[in-house]
């Protein structure tokens, strides 16, 4: 039996959809179709789906995204709706289209994750309400959405951007990449489209520069191709993009599609400064800026109540400040403390935004990672401690730099067990897995 579905599909044939959902199936994100709108109210009663994509030609439509909405519950449900009559209430995304499952799966990735986010963010406001203290969005989504448009001189793409400033947005033009870059560098974005040119040469200079730059990367890029059929579109997905629109795609649509990119990507990152301004409300670790033990438990409740209520796993990890003679030495004269806080900005910079982070003891951290199953929680933890890892801190006059290493402990929610428990059994994994690494390590020997 193959793993759960992720993705309800809401049509009456396959038609339009039954291409995508095989793509959709063979990348990771399986499939469950229905064909009536009580058939997908009540697989989402059966089933945790993560996201619904509708086919617009179906009799329910466009009725049908608030319907799914309400089955869905506590759960917020992303829905993309593909076909031509697409303007409906509650889609987050819409397409005359059907597009390439990697296409499909990024979209799905980013529209769940943000759902996540938004669903954490208002459950990190109640915890911090009941502390007297507030957690609100700043006025920055009064600001029109500006969007890099950047490219040669050429009526669709000028058609596009007239498009999107009839949609509310600040356009702002750059004919060539170095101009871009200077735009990129002077001022903040909240979505790019580039030109294709026949030889995609400018766009993809751009688009790999945005991605080896840590402000720049998580800006939504848009390919707006030139021609039909000229390119592979995976691999343009895997290089970073967002978005792709074919030639044979509506300004208008496209425009659409900019614009619901720039807006995700605004509340992502009006929601993650919301979260870090929460540093300045006294209920948090002064020197870290994380999460402090009383505070992570009382989180850690909600967050546990919230998974039942919307069928979400929920996973916690601890990661530990590893015993070796590296660190024995840092210790000596304090210069292991001295770099903690530092540690733990890092930590803090490192996780996703929907992630909570808390400072444990002087040398322990902890993970709350809403939506993520135990294997996954862990492959995270790992990567922080690595990115930590790489890392060379001070230790003092005539001595080398020392790195840090964590032991790390892992632990997925089980039903009905208690906060409490999650965390003592993250803690026992973490011992467990440094008792079998020092006899691993003595056998070598």
């Amino acid at each position: 039996m193959g793993p759960d579905p992720r993705v309800l599909i809401v049509a009456e044939t396959d038609d339009r959809l039954g291409a995508l959902c095989r793509g959709l199936d063979a990348v990771g994100w399986r499939t469950l179709t229905a064909r009536s709108g009580a058939a997908a109210e009540a697989a989402l009663n059966d089933f945790v789906l993560e996201a619904a994509i509708l086919d617009t030609a179906h009799p329910d439509y466009p009725a049908l995204a608030e319907r799914l909405r309400q089955a869905a519950g506590d759960r917020r449900l992303s829905i993309i709706a593909i076909g031509e009559a697409t303007a409906a209430p509650g889609v987050d995304l819409a397409m005359s289209e059907p597009p390439h499952p990697a296409q499909a799966a990024l979209r799905l990735e980013q529209l769940v994750r943000a759902a996540i986010a938004e669903e954490e963010f208002r459950l990190r406001q109640a915890t911090f309400a009941l502390r007297g203290a507030s957690l609100d969005l700043t006025d920055d989504e009064a600001r029109p959405l500006k969007v890099l448009v950047a490219g040669g001189v050429d009526s669709r793409f000028l058609a596009l951007s007239n498009a999107l400033s009839d949609g509310g947005a600040e356009v702002v033009a750059a004919p060539t990449p170095y101009t871009a870059f200077d735009y990129l560098h002077e001022t903040a974005f909240d979505a790019a489209v580039l030109w294709g040119s026949p030889d995609h040469a400018p766009a993809l200079s751009i688009a790999s520069g945005m991605k080896r730059n840590t402000r720049l990367y998580h800006i939504p890029l848009t390919l707006y191709l030139r021609h039909p059929g000229e390119i592979n579109l995976a691999e343009l997905f895997n290089r970073g993009f967002a978005d792709v629109a074919s030639a044979e795609t509506p300004e208008a649509e496209i425009a659409a599609r900019v614009l619901a990119l720039a807006d995700a990507h605004r509340r992502h990152v009006n929601v993650r400064r919301a979260l870090e301004a929460a540093r300045g409300s006294g209920l948090m670790d002064p020197s870290t800026g994380l999460f402090t033990p009383e505070l992570f438990a009382a989180h850690l409740a909600r967050l546990a109540e919230g998974a039942r209520n919307r069928r979400r796993p929920l996973s916690v990890c601890v990661l530990r400040v590893a015993e070796t003679d590296v660190l024995a030495h840092a210790r000596v004269g304090g210069w292991l403390d001295r770099a903690m806080p530092q540690i733990g900005a890092m930590v803090s910079r490192l996780v996703r935004v929907e992630d909570t982070a808390a400072r444990l003891a002087p040398e322990v951290f902890a993970l709350a990672l809403p939506a993520t199953a135990g294997p996954a929680a862990r492959l995270a933890a790992e990567r922080i401690a690595a990115v930590v890892g790489c890392t060379a801190f001070d230790a003092g006059p005539e001595r080398s730099p020392f790195v840090v290493e964590f032991d790390i402990g892992s632990a997925e929610v089980a039903p009905g067990e208690s906060p409490a428990s999650v965390l003592e059994r993250a803690s026992a994994d973490l011992a467990t897995r440094r008792a079998q690494a020092i006899v691993a390590a003595r056998s070598a020997g």
